[in-house]
């Protein structure tokens, strides 16, 4: 935000009282339709924390920290006054300690320009603001406390200099024995002579309507976060048009002029968030603001990503965090980096969880939160890139969906630009945990993506484990009849040796290749009614009465190669040819059950609907084979391979070559 304050005579050094301030992070509350958000706004326990040992254990290592709390307090609803009052109850406390408005101090200290800050509260009533900080380890420090009555204006001057490593900055309020209102607080820092930047703010959907319009309503109930928004862009990639949907005229006409639809051919995610980087670049935005679909935002969000982004030392793509939409106080993930070695996403430092409800454990209460995370990438749920990255290093690959987000963060990486996910910034999406991408059409892109990204990004001379773990995966898919799949993945591993030329064409033609593929083979064949299928009878009982239990690590690769003799030597059973032998939750869909069937129907991840898995010898060992041909050929073929995809990178991401395909697959646009 623009806003300037002078600070009050009276209350600092001259020198000081001349400053001017920004406010950098404005204290926000849930609304009263987001009750259940609360515990990401303010935690109703008292100012408890981590207990940290002050020695180590005979070892010479510290022992395990210790999280302790009170009971936590119901929230009231009639308490929260506004989006940025609320009121303590007499004798009561609360605490700022929280995702959204603790201050996220390490992470503007590393990142930033700014040395100091200066947290800001204003209440009415009598009791106590208390701050406190926190070390890169979780623990809790007292920084400052003062009485307050009536009216009061308080101003805390605090440094920046302690947090190289990780901590925040938060206040508690107590109440006396009357209610003590919050009427506001903000942190800020010193006033910038730069305007703040402009934001071209894009969404790519396909067939989300209700998600995009809803988003749309609460950007247009939140003008302020819409402030230095330059444009709002929605890339409709779907059959179903948002313009078409019931009070899209009503919402268009509340966002004053600012939002503009591009129809365009479905080029997958890549396709659509490379639209938005491209007219980012074309209206002369400093910022593209990517955003998914399929999900709720915190509109402060935008500013405060656009606040940090304007500070930075040089130009930074700013992410914000994604929570759970139907668990809303759970955050999928902190941060992410990539395993060079595996090439495959993986947490910054071993304390991380992914989950983590903020509702069994607060902030305070948590202490790898309090450790800066550094990371490699943010998902495009929410990811905030300056066009003058865009201008130098391109736009997304051509991917369609899969690895495109990760693969820019690398790319950006590379040539020198860090990208950071900034706390305190989020979105609530849909979760992968009732998604199993892996399996079924996504399979493709999956397996694609990686080989190439990998090709482009891996230290390794032959992309250290990444064949090897590929072929493992056709291995698992293949013993557990999931044949549609690895066929779609011998898909992408051909088109991987095809080399590059062809991938922009791929665009628009191979998710209807693969989902007619597909149809012809019955794991890939949904059908909602387990009625539908006719009931599951096993040949004979199984051993002793006991179920497939899971193997152990000592046993497991004699099992597999004992599952691989069985599946392509043994032939099936003739009754499992008519009928399923059981059922399978999808829960339970494991290589080492699956595999010990010869035929089931299993639940899809969805719980919409099931497919009949039936095992095929014959197909077994021709994919198989083809299977191991192929990934000996791209081990053979990697370093070639590898400086093909490399010298063809500035074409693929270039903006004149995506031009072409946008004038290519552009249907219409609305103003």
């Amino acid at each position: 935000m623009s806003v300037s304050t002078e600070s009050p005579k009276g209350t600092e050094s001259p020198t000081a009282a001349e400053q001017r301030w920004d406010t950098l992070q404005r204290v926000i509350l849930p609304s009263s339709s987001q009750m259940d958000t609360v515990p990401l706004y303010m935690d109703m326990g008292t100012a408890t924390g981590i207990q940290l040992p002050t020695v180590g254990d005979r070892d010479g290592r510290a022992s395990k920290t210790q999280a302790f709390s009170s009971p936590t307090k119901e929230a009231h609803v009639e308490d929260f006054l506004s989006r940025f009052s609320t009121s303590v109850r007499s004798g009561e406390r609360v605490s700022f300690g929280s995702y959204f408005n603790a201050f996220p101090a390490s992470y503007w200290r590393r990142w930033t320009s700014v040395a100091k800050i200066r947290l800001h509260v204003r209440t009415q009533g009598a009791g106590s603001v208390i701050v406190y900080k926190s070390n890169a380890r979780g623990s809790l420090q007292r920084v400052d406390t003062r009485r307050v009555e009536g009216i009061s204006e308080n101003f805390f001057d605090l440094s920046l200099a302690p947090f190289g490593d990780g901590g925040w900055y938060w206040f508690d309020l107590v109440a006396g024995s009357e209610p003590l209102v919050m009427l506001d607080a903000e942190w800020q820092g010193p006033a910038v002579e730069s305007q703040p930047g402009s934001v071209t703010l894009q969404i790519t959907t396909l067939n989300k309507t209700d998600f995009c319009l809803n988003n749309l309503r609460l950007l247009a109930e939140n003008s302020e976060a819409l402030e230095h928004v330059q444009e709002i862009l929605i890339v409709d990639q779907g059959s179903q048009k948002v313009a078409d949907a019931e009070g899209f005229a009503e919402v268009k006409d509340s966002l004053g002029g600012k939002l503009r639809i591009i129809n365009q051919s479905n080029l997958g995610g890549s396709g659509g968030f490379a639209r938005g980087m491209f007219e980012a670049v074309e209206n002369g935005s400093d910022y593209v603001l990517l955003m998914d679909d399929d999900v709720v935002v915190e509109p402060e969000s935008i500013t405060r990503l656009l606040t940090f982004a304007d500070r930075c030392k040089t130009p930074t793509i700013v992410g914000g965090h994604m929570f759970d939409l139907y668990n809303r106080t759970v955050l999928h993930t902190f941060g992410e980096t990539v395993n060079p070695y595996r090439f495959q996403p993986s947490l910054p430092n071993d304390e991380m969880i992914l989950g983590h409800d903020f509702m069994s454990s607060n902030l305070r209460q948590t202490s790898w939160l309090h450790r800066r995370c550094d990371v490699d990438y943010n998902g495009w749920w929410m990811c905030l890139i300056p066009t003058k990255v865009v201008r130098e290093i391109g736009l997304s690959l051509p991917l369609f969906i899969k690895w495109d987000d990760s693969e820019y963060g690398l790319r950006a990486k590379a040539h020198g630009y860090a990208t950071v996910s900034l706390p305190g910034s989020a979105v609530w999406h849909v979760s992968w945990i009732d998604k199993d991408d892996l399996v079924g059409w996504q399979a493709y892109f999956h397996a694609r993506n990686r080989f190439i990204v990998g090709l482009l990004h891996s230290p390794y001379e032959f992309g250290g484990r990444v064949p090897r773990e590929s072929q493992y995966a056709d291995i698992k898919h293949l013993v557990s009849m999931q044949y549609a799949t690895a066929h779609g993945r011998r898909w992408a591993l051909e088109d991987v040796l095809k080399g590059p030329d062809g991938l922009r064409e791929l665009l628009p033609t191979k998710l209807p290749q693969i989902r007619e593929m597909m149809s012809g083979y019955t794991d890939s064949v949904f059908r909602p009614d387990p009625d539908d299928f006719p009931a599951p009878k096993m040949d004979k009982p199984p051993r002793r009465g006991h179920g497939i239990m899971q193997p152990s690590k000592i046993s497991i690769l004699p099992l597999a190669a004992k599952t691989v003799i069985r599946q392509l030597a043994s032939p099936v059973s003739g009754l499992s040819a008519q009928r399923p032998q059981t059922t399978v939750a999808h829960q339970d869909n494991r290589w080492w059950r699956m595999s010990q069937y010869d035929s089931a129907v299993v639940s899809n991840a969805e719980g919409t609907g099931a497919s009949w898995y039936r095992r095929d010898p014959k197909k077994m060992r021709k994919m198989l084979a083809e299977s191991a041909r192929l990934h000996a050929e791209l081990l053979k073929e990697w370093p070639v391979l590898s400086k093909t995809y490399k010298a063809a990178m500035n074409d693929l991401t270039s903006i004149d070559s995506w031009r072409k395909t946008f004038e290519q697959h552009t249907q219409n646009e609305i103003k």
